[in-house]
């Protein structure tokens, strides 16, 4: 008995051992949740092509960061209310175009008779005629082999939009919009221009009409626009100049924003503006003798300078700065025969760093 149920174990032994071999083994990375795939990106959902007398757009959080494509449309109305990569606008006719902030380029090739708003860190126009752009650019506007390419400062206001700045990586102080550099001009003719300081943006690019693209609370008014609205390369009104820089805290873009209200309700006008981080030596050049009272704050981040022009604007900023900003640490210009002199160290600073 003892010798029968010994083997009958050692049979079961065996057969228990040759089923675990046939087994596959089972490894700890086995019994992990499997990572479930993002959706692939569809081009279609971020493209408008072939489309004609047409109101179309993407909503706030529809694009979130990604490439876009306008191609052959005519007669149409488009609006991007979100943040994308790049845009390429081709073969575009008698379009109204908005555009929200764009990381990279926007490239218009072979357009005409189109109106358009839009942010973007570079701005190229090539074989293009007859464009009206409301802009706000990061770096220099080039045209190429294009006629009649009129520009204005941006000026567009939604709840969303200062948030889509930000997911770009755009400032919203960055804005040479009025610097264009021609790769082909003209001798004696000028292929670009500056629109009349007193146009109307919803003039040119209307708000939408269709009931879904109405549901962005948009408006076009100059004291809400989300970038600050400035006189650009247009001829100053005065020799008088006043630089203002403001250090980085956590009030510093709405100070920034005060200041530019309170100013130009004076009558003074904004000339430019820039966000920039400087180091010992740029304040040096900048602040000259007053250097050392505002090298602790640039460790904190990015100044904000702006530069206000008209006839008793240094006088004016001070007193605007001593009533309202008591306690809140800012360069301002002190006398009015240098305050040119440090608007343009600072400025020609400013686009050595920022390489435009």
């Amino acid at each position: 008995m003892g010798c029968f149920f010994s083997k009958r174990r050692k049979i079961e032994k065996e057969l228990r051992a040759a089923s675990e071999e046939e087994r596959p083994k089972q490894y700890s990375w086995d019994q992990r949740e499997k990572v479930t795939e993002e959706p692939r990106v569809d081009p279609k959902d971020y493209m408008f092509s072939g489309l004609k007398d047409e109101t179309v757009g993407r909503l706030p959080g529809k694009v979130a960061g990604q490439q876009f494509l306008i191609q052959d449309c005519e007669n149409c109305n488009i609006y991007i209310f979100d943040h994308s990569a790049t845009i390429t606008i081709d073969d575009c006719v008698n379009c109204i175009i908005f555009l929200g902030p764009v990381k990279g380029s926007v490239f218009f090739r072979n357009c005409r008779d189109c109106k358009c708003t839009l942010a973007c860190q570079q701005f190229r126009v090539r074989d293009c005629r007859k464009l009206e752009v409301f802009l706000c650019c990061a770096t220099q506007p080039i045209i190429e082999s294009s006629t009649n390419i009129k520009f204005g400062c941006f000026q567009w206001y939604y709840p969303e939009l200062a948030f889509q700045f930000k997911d770009a990586g755009l400032s919203i102080f960055n804005n040479i919009w009025s610097n264009i550099h021609d790769f082909t001009p003209v001798s004696g003719e000028l292929n670009w221009s500056l629109l009349p300081e007193n146009a109307v943006v919803q003039d040119y690019v209307p708000l939408p009409t269709t009931e879904e693209l109405k549901t962005v609370r948009v408006s076009t008014e100059a004291n809400r626009s989300i970038v600050p609205i400035s006189h650009g390369q247009r001829q100053k009104t005065s020799d008088e100049s006043c630089l203002v820089v403001l250090f980085a805290g956590d009030y510093s873009i709405a100070n920034a924003r005060k200041l530019i209200d309170e100013m130009v309700g004076k009558g003074f006008f904004l000339v430019q503006t820039k966000e920039v981080s400087m180091k010992a030596e740029d304040a040096q050049r900048v602040f000259r003798e007053k250097a050392s009272d505002f090298l602790p704050l640039l460790n904190k981040g990015p100044v904000i300078a702006l530069e206000f022009n008209g006839d008793g604007s240094v006088e004016g900023c001070h007193l605007i700065v001593n009533k309202i900003f008591n306690g809140t640490k800012m360069f301002v210009s002190e006398r009015k025969e240098t305050a040119s002199g440090d608007v343009d160290s600072f400025y020609n600073f400013a686009e050595i760093r920022m390489g435009i």
